[in-house]
């Protein structure tokens, strides 16, 4: 209740509106929208344009297209040179988000990168450096994102996939890392 109350009163970065490369990058995606879908990203898109931290929980069965709605609010926070943290809960889910985000994000100067215990500690290292300088733009990653030790250069949204295979402190310790930062939990 604390960090909510905190959250509500710290002033949050305001999105600029979508421009002609977040739209061009929407018509990429290779499917039709479902209207509940497209309302979704609507939610999402006005909470990221607005002064204070966004809490936004999507719903959905498997199939639903709520990974497209996090893309394309990544997309939307990288566009305004921030950072963006994907916490997953596993390092299989991990690797196949980061295919998954490189081939939605391909076309596109985006740096996208992936801490789990599938690296070496020495990439692990370059990574973390790397997201400290402001090099990687979106980080994929189990618990170790939750880490006192990662520092990022301009942190400002937070994805949480399957969200409820976390725990409340889990997720709590993520709005402690900042907060003013968005958060977005699917």
């Amino acid at each position: 209740l604390n960090i909510q109350a905190r959250r509500k009163l710290v002033p949050a970065h305001a999105f600029a509106d979508p421009s002609d490369d977040y739209h061009r990058f929407c018509m990429e995606f290779p499917f039709d929208e479902t209207p509940d879908q497209l309302r979704a990203i609507d939610d999402v898109m006005a909470d990221l344009g607005q002064p204070y931290p966004m809490d936004r929980l999507i719903c959905g069965d498997v199939g639903y297209g709520k990974t497209e709605v996090a893309m394309r609010a990544a997309f939307k926070v990288v566009l305004d040179k921030k950072q963006v943290a994907v916490l997953v809960p596993t390092t299989i889910l991990a690797q196949q988000h980061l295919q998954t985000f490189q081939e939605r994000f391909r076309e596109y100067p985006v740096s996208i990168d992936m801490v789990n215990r599938f690296r070496t500690s020495r990439e692990q290292k370059a990574t973390l450096d790397k997201l400290k300088q402001g090099e990687v733009d979106i980080i994929i990653g189990t618990h170790g994102v939750l880490s006192e030790n990662i520092k990022y250069k301009n942190l400002s949204l937070v994805i949480v996939d399957e969200e409820h295979r976390f725990g409340v402190r889990q997720k709590e310790k993520l709005k402690k890392i900042k907060e003013n930062i968005d958060y977005l939990a699917l």
